[in-house]
């Protein structure tokens, strides 16, 4: 097991690629180091010309220092959590300032399309998550990683949030949910959500993440009309006349938290734990999808982008 991710430095003669076998955790407080810190850091992974596949990739980023333009996403982190997504991309574009920031909720194959090439092939396999009684205990936390299925105006369903979003059932899902226990109402956060209208055939569907080809899953849906409402988690409250409504997240709350835990992240150096790995598993083959090191000086660097990004939100 790993968690990949990929990472593109772009500019005007090419790009360079470079991935990471465990590069995707904590990537989105990796980035509040700001560019100065952040784009050698990402050019200090291993090098690599080939890709992996789109729905193995955690997390990724394009970096255009001659655009000053910046692509990511993730699949967890502060950016993932609808307690504290805003307060985490807000923070995000305060630390890399006059960058156009840009998430990309089709993962890798919307990274792949920016840079003009080929579409690698939607795996047709799906692996939804299950639906949960209301007394699962993946319920009793304030954030649980669940995905919100409202049908028409009368039915709730709550599904694990793991592997794929349910809109990529298709209206296979209709079928899979008619006995599935009903929740009335989901007043607790969410990861993920889509509402179905049956009568209209009509979908909407969010998510904070991202999932591969995620532009055109309402070919998944022949005869429906799919809209898809990226983040704005929102809609589905509208939609599902309240049958989903999660509590508003707390700025200054989020703010602070996506903050402490940047200055954690970089609160020290990092060694490069490969040379680590091989003095403990001296046979081992150890590969080059570790993070490199990190100096003393290259985190201080970091945490005072952090303060500067954190700042400038709170107006001080």
């Amino acid at each position: 097991m790993g968690n990949r991710a990929t990472f593109v430095i772009a500019g005007p003669d090419g790009c360079t690629r470079h991935r990471s076998s465990y590069g995707a955790v904590a990537l989105d407080l990796d980035l509040l180091a700001g560019p100065e810190v952040v784009i050698p850091y990402l050019r200090a992974h291993a090098p690599e010309d080939s890709w992996y596949p789109d729905d193995m990739v955690e997390a990724g980023v394009l970096a255009d220092p001659s655009r000053r333009l910046l692509l990511v996403f993730a699949w967890e982190g502060p950016a993932a959590s609808l307690r504290t997504r805003a307060a985490g991309l807000e923070l995000l574009r305060l630390a890399w300032p006059g960058w156009e920031v840009r998430w990309l909720y089709d993962g890798q194959s919307g990274l792949r399309a920016h840079l003009g090439l080929a579409p690698q092939e939607r795996d047709t396999d799906v692996f939804p998550g299950p639906a949960l009684e209301p007394d699962d205990e993946e319920l009793a936390g304030p954030d649980p990683t669940v995905a919100v299925v409202t049908v028409g105006t009368g039915r709730c369903h709550v599904l694990a949030d793991f592997d794929d979003h349910p809109v990529e059932e298709g209206p296979a899902l209709l079928d899979r949910l008619r006995d599935a226990p009903d929740h009335g109402r989901h007043r607790l956060r969410a990861d993920a959500g889509i509402h179905v209208d049956p009568a209209r055939r009509r979908v909407g569907w969010w998510l904070n993440t991202a999932r591969p080809h995620a532009r055109t899953v309402g070919q998944l849906w022949p005869g429906w009309t799919v809209e898809f409402w990226e983040d704005r988690w929102e809609e589905h409250e509208r939609a599902s006349g309240g049958r989903f409504a999660p509590p508003a997240p707390d700025r200054a709350a989020a703010l602070a938290d996506v903050r402490a835990q940047a200055l954690e992240r970089w609160a020290r150096p990092r060694a490069d734990v490969r040379a680590r790995l091989v003095a403990a598993l001296p046979h081992a083959t150890i590969g080059q999808g570790f993070g490199p090191s990190v100096t003393a000086q290259r985190a201080a660097a970091a945490r005072a982008a952090v303060e500067r990004a954190y700042a400038a939100a709170v107006g001080t």
